[in-house]
């Protein structure tokens, strides 16, 4: 391709870029205006939102994301915007929806729970098997899922691989997502998360001893948790993570632009990027498709009887924009800066990390693998060939299972060698 050709593609797609993020910029600013007034209506007070900059919550400044402040957004400049991104503080109730969240039976559930712990499934058991805690296996292992999914992913598809007398297998709901608690009052930092698996898995179940399998974002709630707990946890195997060098004090600023950067291909980049810059529009997205998921399950019966695509379909939707847009940041961004303090520790305990990730993900890139290889020399980095985020682990699920007993098998004979 001529040099001129390729200069002139280049600036095609600048110029295409620019003007599609400067009118979503602008778009993101009027649903500010928008939602400020709809709440106050609705609600009788205004939801705070976090288009004013540099005005962080000094109380917090170590678990919220300095993500959520430091978006640009070209319009916020504009003196005329200042007395909306000026809002008061006010307080949320811990229970209740928004008027733009589904209220649907499956989705307000959690709030007749009350004690308000995560939703856990055992071995693929149903819910009353939450209360036997007898007859305890040989091994406990905890899946953590990824972003926008729920404790199906693991269950419809790694679980069946095992045998129950073997193993006691945990795959939890996190905070937020599928049938677990969704609060108004939480900014579901990695401190939340980790508080919840406490109180709703590890306490009730009297975990001593346990393996860690997670996937994509799960991968960072699973590296905190092990690193808290690095005489406890036997194993960590990270699928897919999200990991970049946090040396550096912008370090979920780095993560936020190489996870979910302003561009326009590939499609599933550039549908991060509007759900993780624009607050509001992202807001607009959940109220079209979330708040409607019934609707959108029905329509997709009609056309399609596979339950894969249908399962996809209830993982994206069982969230609320608060939890997912505060899950969002304040654990994948604002857990960046802490990850090399979290692999340091688990390090220097000993504790084996196997990393798994597709040749072909878009959606975490490759590199991520490799540098956890750099960061611990032992880590075993596996990169399965023609796989992306999600057939890493769904297109293989008997693989994938095989390579977890093997892992969990040479840990055990590591302990009996020590």
């Amino acid at each position: 391709m001529p040099k001129w050709l390729t200069t002139a593609s280049q600036f095609l797609i600048s110029s295409l870029s620019f003007i599609t993020f400067f009118f979503l910029d602008f778009l993101d600013f009027l649903f500010c205006i928008y939602f400020y007034y709809i709440d106050g209506f609705l609600e009788g007070k205004s939801t705070p939102c976090y288009c004013k900059t540099g005005n962080e919550d000094k109380k917090s400044e170590h678990e919220v994301s300095e993500t959520l402040y430091l978006r640009k957004n070209v319009f916020r400049k504009i003196r005329f915007v200042r007395k909306y991104e000026n809002l008061q503080e006010n307080e949320i109730g811990l229970v209740g929806n928004r008027w733009s969240d589904c209220g649907c039976e499956s989705c307000v559930a959690w709030m007749m729970n009350a004690d308000h712990r995560l939703f856990v499934a055992v071995n693929h058991a149903s819910q009353a098997s939450l209360e036997l805690v007898h007859a305890k296996p040989a091994e406990d292992v905890l899946f953590l899922h990824g972003f926008l999914s729920s404790s199906e992913f693991w269950t419809r598809s790694i679980f069946p691989e095992f045998s129950e007398d073997n193993y006691r297998l945990f795959a939890m709901d996190l905070l937020g997502f599928g049938r677990s608690p969704k609060p108004r009052a939480c900014l579901y930092t990695l401190r939340d998360h980790l508080e919840m698996i406490e109180e709703s898995v590890m306490c009730p179940f009297q975990l001593k001893s346990f393996h860690l399998v997670a996937h994509s974002m799960g991968c960072v709630i699973a590296l905190a948790l092990a690193a808290k707990y690095p005489d406890t946890v036997k194993s960590v195997t990270l699928v897919a993570p999200p990991y970049f060098p946090s040396s550096s004090i912008d370090a979920g600023t780095v993560a936020l632009e190489r996870l979910a950067g302003k561009s326009l291909w590939p499609p599933i980049l550039f549908g991060s990027a509007v759900m993780t810059w624009y607050e509001h529009l992202g807001r607009c997205v959940c109220f079209f498709i979330c708040r409607n998921h019934r609707t959108w399950e029905k329509i997709l019966k009609l056309f399609t009887r596979k339950r894969d695509l249908l399962q996809m379909l209830e993982n994206v939707t069982q969230h609320t924009h608060h939890s997912a847009w505060h899950t969002m940041h304040n654990v994948i961004c604002g857990g960046a800066k802490n990850m090399d303090e979290y692999l340091e520790t688990i390090r220097k305990s000993g504790v084996k990390i196997t990393v798994i990730q597709g040749s072909r993900d878009q959606v975490v890139p490759l590199e991520c693998s490799n540098n956890i290889k750099t960061k611990v020399p032992d880590a075993d980095v596996r990169v399965i060939a023609n796989a992306d985020h999600g057939s890493v682990i769904l297109g293989r699920s008997q693989d994938f299972a095989r390579d977890l007993e093997s892992i969990w098998a040479s840990t055990a004979d590591t302990r009996v060698q020590g």
